[in-house]
């Protein structure tokens, strides 16, 4: 595992941002297929988008207050 996506995942598990914006982030950066349509999220699908091209400018706005 590269230490970009460890240091990544760890900052946003330690700033409370949503688990499926980080699912999502995670499957996106590793290139994995997206779940069943049924059980996508708006949370899920903005991590999956931004995981794909490895950004992490926007996971700010999905922490949960």
């Amino acid at each position: 595992m590269n230490q970009f996506y460890y240091d990544a995942v760890t900052t946003m598990e330690q700033k409370g941002v949503d688990d499926e914006y980080i699912q999502g982030w995670q499957c996106g950066f590793l290139q994995n297929p997206k779940r069943e349509e049924q059980r996508l999220t708006e949370a899920y699908e903005a991590g999956y988008a931004d995981g794909e091209e490895k950004n992490t400018d926007n996971f700010a706005n999905w922490v949960n207050t």
